[in-house]
């Protein structure tokens, strides 16, 4: 980079020192400011090379899907007893039975990341599949069959039959987390069944949350439409760093906002899908939140970026590790935890039975523990599961202790009745708030009736006299705010509590 700055000077005038002073500070700052200037040649002058490359890998997948059953259409329901009760019955069963199957077709996008014909795509493009056919720009067709996919990051592998063993053009996986915002990106797909369209842009953002999933999204101006749906997303290498996946539309068009599965994160689950048929995470067994900054304000801490546990499960590689409630997880397995979120997507990503170095803060005290990830159990990971009947180590009674009234709250010790009052789970122990008053800090926190306090300032309690304590302490030493772990109604959280003064 070249920076010039140039003055014409009277050499007859005179310039007094001081001035001359001032004159070279000037330049040196203006020098020091100046902002790069972007070359001509920074821009790509044509991306033609890079698509006459890349597109013969490129496919449409178009689907087609047997529906049973009349979808929305319903017969009325009539109340039981009613009048013609069993010739309605008789009506609506009749009328279930005159309904033919239907098909419904659909349109989507994938590429060829293996020469032997593995095709990726998104899973909501294959979804329930009777039949798919895979389309390549020069009209060459071929059924498939799926191979793996995964709800959870909606990804699907296909593998194209063939009979002749003929090789396909196929693409390579690059590295996402060498993209910077700003980087040129390409988008090859069927947007509205216009097979083989091309669309540039940059890359906008990273990690974008959208939806239930545990991905972590790049974000692309890329026009991306319906019918990109599982689509690639290149670099100017030609290296495939983003599976085109979702955009951000009230109309249904582009609007400029498109998101991609980063291409680290696809391939993990593309390697599992090829290996297993189906993707195994990681599990630690906690519940979390994001440490905000009025919880570390209240602790005293100088972190701002973490997962604060709320609880452990038992029985998991977090109870094993011995984690805690109120424990700061800031890194994982060598990687910053940034909220809850990317620990979330750390842990999932991790392989099942590997021992993780994990940092932790715990009553203001950094400390690192290692704990061996479990699998994600099925009910977690979206599906159905019967729940296991715990041991009964935690049926403790709370006996002896008085109800306590404190910053509004009337609090009482746990015992069988509350847990029937309230529908308190077993495994969850402390002190139950009975009522609080609306006009308080703890109502306008959200503490209600039926509430259970578990940990103040990460101290467990067991008492209503215990709580009251450490809140009168916390007034005596000077402090506004205390930290209260409740559960309330099965979801549990860190609460900062302000105080009162006030006797």
């Amino acid at each position: 980079m070249r920076t010039y700055f140039t003055k014409t000077i009277d050499q007859r005038a005179t310039v007094s020192p001081l001035k001359a002073l001032g004159v070279a500070l000037l330049v040196a700052a203006m020098a020091a400011t100046v902002v790069p200037t972007v070359r001509a040649d920074d821009r790509p002058d044509t991306f033609a090379n890079l698509v006459e490359t890349l597109s013969p890998a490129v496919v449409n997948i178009s689907t087609v899907q047997t529906i049973r059953g009349r979808g929305n259409r319903r017969v009325p329901q009539i109340p039981e007893g009613m009048p013609f009760e069993e010739f309605w019955e008789q009506f609506r069963d009749r009328f279930d039975e005159d309904e033919e199957p239907r098909q419904a077709r659909s349109l989507g996008s994938g590429f060829v990341i293996d020469k032997s014909g593995i095709v990726i795509t998104n899973n909501h493009v294959v979804e329930d599949a009777d039949e798919i056919t895979v389309s390549f720009p020069n009209r060459d067709d071929y059924t498939a069959e799926v191979i793996g996919r995964d709800a959870l990051s909606d990804l699907a592998v296909l593998k194209i039959n063939h009979e002749n063993g003929e090789d396909f053009p196929a693409v390579e996986w690059g590295n996402d987390e060498s993209s910077r915002i700003g980087d040129w990106v390409i988008a090859i797909g069927n947007p509205f069944g216009q097979s083989g369209t091309v669309t540039a842009g940059i890359i906008s953002a990273r990690n974008r949350t959208v939806g239930q999933t545990d991905v972590a999204f790049i974000q692309t101006d890329a026009s991306i439409n319906r019918g990109n749906s599982g689509g690639p997303l290149f670099n100017m290498s030609g290296e495939v760093i983003g599976v085109n996946t979702a955009i951000f539309s009230p109309s249904g068009g582009n609007v400029g906002i498109g998101f991609s599965i980063p291409s680290n994160h696809a391939k993990n689950v593309v390697e599992q899908l090829r290996e297993y048929g189906s993707v195994r995470r990681g599990w630690l067994g906690v519940s979390i939140q994001p440490l905000t900054d009025d919880i570390a304000e209240t602790l005293d801490l100088d972190i701002d970026e973490g997962a604060m546990v709320t609880r452990v499960e038992p029985d998991s590689p977090a109870a094993a590790a011995e984690l805690e409630e109120g424990d700061i997880i800031v890194l994982w397995d060598g990687q910053e935890v940034i909220d809850s979120a990317s620990l979330s997507r750390l842990v999932k990503r991790t392989p099942i039975d590997k021992a993780v170095d994990v940092v932790i803060v715990r009553e203001g005290e950094r400390q690192t523990i290692q704990v061996r990830t479990g699998a994600l159990p099925a009910a977690l990971a979206g599906l159905q599961q019967q729940e296991e009947e715990e041991d009964g180590e935690n049926d403790r009674r709370r006996e002896g202790s008085d109800r306590e009234l404190t910053e509004g709250m009337e609090l009482a010790p746990m015992n069988d009745s509350l847990r029937q009052r309230f529908d308190i789970n077993e495994d969850v122990d402390g002190v139950v708030v009975m009522r609080v008053s609306r006009r308080t800090a703890a109502y306008r926190a959200g503490i209600r009736s039926g509430a259970v306090i578990i940990r103040v300032n990460n101290r467990r309690v067991e008492s209503p006299s215990e709580v009251a304590d450490l809140f009168d302490e916390a007034v005596d030493a000077g402090r506004d705010r205390i930290l209260v772990l409740i559960n309330l109604r099965g979801n549990t959280a860190h609460i900062p509590l302000r105080l009162s003064t006030e006797d």
